[in-house]
């Protein structure tokens, strides 16, 4: 398959190594020093484009994938905001866009896990629900994207918690979320339930990128050829 990778950093980098292991064409590679090749024949060559940026960047990289006719899997996070307009864009113009706040397995099957014990804690309300992250230091967006997915994945089942921030708790219904940079840590995220008489805790710890570069090279694999929003739910079917 002929990938083109928008962001060449660490993620890059390592998604690049990966992709040509699993026996794909790198075709284009499009960095801070040379977005005009978002308008070159070689990327527009490609089956499918990899983003991994920045947020303040994000949105304009896919929109000219888009206009290069280039299906885009991306895993930058911090621009939800602007999720909505890119959505009606997609269904409007027939676009394709795989996006997730955390492409590794283990994220994913400790999220279906995190939504099973929100729905069971609901019957249990002597229990509070914080969580933290910790990421390395170069990471832009606070609370991380997967925080907030799995923040989401609570208030969804937990009747009393109806949003979150960071930090603390503004109030009751909401779920404190601390964020930690430091050193180069991949990332870890733990969820603790407490009461005055004990605590439930999860957590995940990534060990490196490897993870989060596999599934976006399986995320590729999986969106070249198809149309609309996508995500991993549609590629792991829990």
């Amino acid at each position: 398959m002929k990938i083109a990778l928008i962001g060449y950093g660490k993620m890059g980098k390592t998604i690049e190594r990966i992709a040509l292991e699993r026996g794909h064409e790198i075709v284009s590679v499009i960095d801070i020093e040379n977005v005009e090749d978002f308008e070159s024949d070689a990327f527009k060559s490609a089956e499918v484009a990899i983003e991994f940026t920045a947020p303040h960047v994000a949105v304009s990289n896919i929109r000219s994938a888009f206009k290069a006719g280039v299906p885009v899997v991306s895993g930058t996070t911090g621009w939800g905001n602007e999720m909505p307009h890119v959505q009606k864009e997609i269904e409007a113009n027939g676009y394709t866009l795989f996006w997730a706040s955390n492409f590794s397995l283990g994220v994913n099957i400790f999220m279906a896990i995190n939504k099973q014990l929100a729905h069971i804690m609901n019957r249990f309300p002597e229990y509070n629900v914080q969580m933290t992250e910790v990421h390395h230091t170069q990471k832009l967006d606070a609370p991380s994207g997967t925080a907030i997915t799995l923040a989401e994945g609570i208030i969804e089942n937990l009747d009393r918690k109806s949003g979150w921030h960071l930090e603390t708790e503004n109030n009751s219904s909401d779920i404190a979320i601390k964020a930690i940079r430091e050193g180069q840590v991949p990332g870890i995220h733990t969820i603790r339930y407490e009461s005055s008489v004990d605590s439930i805790e999860i957590t995940h710890d990534a060990k490196s990128r490897e993870g989060f570069a596999l599934g976006a090279v399986v995320a590729a694999e999986f969106t070249a050829g198809k149309k609309g929003m996508l995500g991993m739910q549609d590629l792991l079917k829990f």
